[in-house]
């Protein structure tokens, strides 16, 4: 499972309440406000001014930031709409108001997001005071007087940890053409989720935390991990100008417990990759935003923290396989369904895995990577993707196991690569790879093996719904064996999760509870000390799901939801890693090879057939009996198009019979 994460103020935007707080103008109070003259420079250093742009009647000024990750999704719209009104007059501008973010910025930027409007520097946060801005990405709409018309969003579709499909309102555009037919504009206002603007601010004299000496060793010692240059985060947290612009911001996902990122509640377990901030640390970053942020003495400054670019393993990898020959083209914007990839790592032999780490190609587009092995005969199932061998999700490092431990790769198997993409505003290229470490087998004490309960077929989530419980029980375990960690799995639905022991003499005992679940942060919680659990107990696993309006991240309340891999689907898989010992372990595997059959028959078992039909009930949203293209998740259309033998792209159980016969 996931290990050892790095505590990091990191993805900001995905995790941050995103609401003004109380000392923000409302943009009520804006309205009709006008813009004196401003002259602004762009990145090649030429001066605009607003007073040049006299003669058109509608001007768009897009608050937005090089590196907030719905300001550059912001771009692509804007990018749209300055080419569609373009020829009515309108002129977009954006404006950069950040401290941080300097023209040489703004110039890359403009090539790697292919911007088609003029991009201009706001020194001093100027006109960003003027219009009463904000945020990043905020839009303050002018009429031909320059008075404020409209202030808030481009749109509904992405927001704080969500993203619709496609919007509900675009509220922009239909602001612009309303002012355009001479139309007051019917919502003037709407809420501006985003980034703070990173404005100059006085320093407080005589403070007493500083960067140099109190802030910056927090921030290396929690954040920089992840807020350096090339990694996950969308700004580093290397130098004082760059830290002091996210002041604001920083200090917002503190006080909301946003960050770190950990949703265990502390009433049950201990955990060896907890990352609470601890309060006194806290408070310390806290100080400082409200002094204004003040240097101090550079002197103060600790020796910069030295990390590896390359892999993070103790070794070079002993196997490094990637998910595929050529990279995998990510989009712009959009979603993307979950993609697969498997790869034959050809091996002869049996491998003992003791460490693994999953390299993104392309860290700004990967969510999360998962990598399972998988057998001949497991790849002919219709669901599960194998073996689970290792994780990546931002932060994470990577996979170690005790010594002793380590985790069976068959000879012949198969590397399923899971990889989720989050377009972020700019077209990627991404070939994410795995590096193995591999052990002796006679230093193999014992088998990690990931478990899990599970409940598939009978998830059905109603329409509206706001807490539909659902529970799962594991299989019980036949040896003793050691609890390593959990790792609960829903999608954006999911509300919370909870793990409880049943032992054999009926006692339950949670182990892990996490009352507020999030997508963005799937987290394996590893145990501060192994768990020894006795024979015949089990895990029990108890999830709830919001399938409301009042979840934001929610694709469509009106809809059943039901099992599947994507995210607009469902899930309620509870993950966890336990050590067996190596005798028990080899004795399974044994009794499992010699109970394989020689020679199947040529007829279907009925045992084999009632799996079958649960297998298309499950998939059949509709209950139709009959499973369409429409129904299959993309992992499995391989599979369906095998099946299906007359080529309708419907499927049938005595069509799958059939073809499982003949392929026998």
């Amino acid at each position: 499972m996931r290990r050892g994460f790095a505590v990091c103020v990191g993805l900001i935007l995905l995790l941050s309440s995103g609401f003004a707080r109380a000392a923000e103008a409302s943009g009520q109070d804006r309205l009709g406000r006008v813009i004196a003259d401003a002259t602004l420079t762009d990145y090649r250093g030429a001066s605009v001014s607003l007073a040049e742009l006299k003669d058109k009647p509608v001007v768009v000024l897009a608050f937005l930031g090089t590196e907030c990750p719905l300001a550059k999704l912001a771009v692509t719209k804007l990018n749209v709409l300055a080419k569609e009104f373009e020829p009515r007059g309108v002129v977009v501008l954006g404006i950069n108001s950040n401290r941080q973010d300097s023209l040489a910025d703004l110039a890359a930027q403009a090539k790697e997001q292919d911007v088609l409007f003029r991009l201009l520097k706001d020194a001093g946060n100027k006109l960003a005071d003027a219009a009463g801005a904000v945020r990043t990405p905020e839009i303050v709409l002018l009429d031909q007087q320059r008075a404020i018309r409209y202030i808030g969003r481009i749109d509904d579709q992405d927001g704080i940890g969500y993203r619709r499909e496609t919007a509900k309102r675009q509220d922009l555009k239909i602001a612009i053409e309303e002012l355009l037919a001479g139309k007051a504009v019917s919502m003037a206002t709407t809420e501006v989720a985003g980034c703070f603007i990173g404005k100059v601010r006085e320093a407080k004299r005589g403070a007493e935390v500083t960067y140099s000496k109190h802030v910056a060793p927090i921030l290396q010692n929690r954040c920089v991990n992840c807020h350096r240059p090339w990694q996950v985060a969308p700004f580093a947290m290397t130098s004082y100008d760059e830290v002091a612009g996210w002041a604001e911001t920083i200090a917002q996902v503190i006080e909301d417990n946003r960050m770190p990122p950990w949703h265990a509640s502390p009433d049950h377990g201990k955990f060896a990759n907890a990352r609470n901030l601890p309060d006194e640390e806290k408070r310390v970053l806290l100080d400082w935003v409200k002094a204004g942020a003040p240097e101090g003495d550079r002197n103060d400054l600790l020796a910069p923290k030295l990390f590896t670019d390359g892999w993070q393993l103790p070794r070079e990898p002993d196997l490094i396989v990637n998910m595929r020959d050529k990279p995998y083209d990510v989009p712009a914007s959009g979603t993307v369904r979950y993609q697969y990839f498997s790869v034959d790592p050809k091996l002869t032999e049996d491998k003992w895995v003791t460490a693994a780490e999953i390299q993104p190609g392309e860290r700004s587009a990967v969510h999360h990577v998962l990598v399972f092995a998988k057998t001949d005969s497991e790849l002919r199932k219709f669901d599960g993707e194998g073996a689970f061998l290792a994780a990546y999700v931002p932060g994470f490092l990577p996979q170690r196991y005790p010594t002793g431990m380590a985790k069976l790769l068959p000879a012949g198997a198969k590397l399923i690569f899971q990889v989720h993409y989050t377009p972020n505003g700019k077209a990627a290229k991404d070939l994410s790879r795995i590096g193995l470490l591999f052990a002796d087998e006679a230093s193999i004490t014992h088998a990690v093996m990931t478990s899990e309960a599970r409940k598939a077929g009978g998830l059905i989530i109603p329409p509206n719904a706001d807490n539909s419980r659902h529970e799962a029980n594991s299989p019980k375990s036949p040896v003793d064996v050691q609890l390593l960690n959990l790792m609960p799995h829903m999608h954006v639905r999911g509300k919370s999760f909870r793990y409880e022991l049943q032992t054999v003499d009926g006692r339950k005992e949670t182990v892990l509870d996490v009352p507020h679940y999030d997508f963005n942060w799937q987290t394996s919680y590893q145990l501060a000390e192994p768990l020894s659990i006795s024979a015949g107990s089990s895990l029990h696993v108890v999830a709830h799901y919001d399938n409301s309006e009042n979840n934001l991240n929610n694709p469509n309340p009106k809809a059943t939801v039901r099992w599947g891999e994507q995210t607009w689907d469902e899930m309620l898989i509870g993950y966890f890693d336990v050590a067996v010992p190596r005798e028990a372990f080899d004795a399974a595997r044994k009794l499992t090879a010699a109970s394989k059959p020689k020679a199947p028959s040529s007829i279907l078992p009925p045992a084999i057939l009632k799996r079958v039909v649960e297998q298309l009930q499950q998939l059949d949203v509709n209950k139709d009996g009959v499973l369409t293209t429409s129904e299959v998740p993309a992992n499995l259309m391989p599979i369906f198009k095998q099946l299906d033998l007359d080529g309708d792209q419907r499927l049938t159980v005595e069509e799958v019979r059939k073809a499982i016969e003949k392929k026998r």
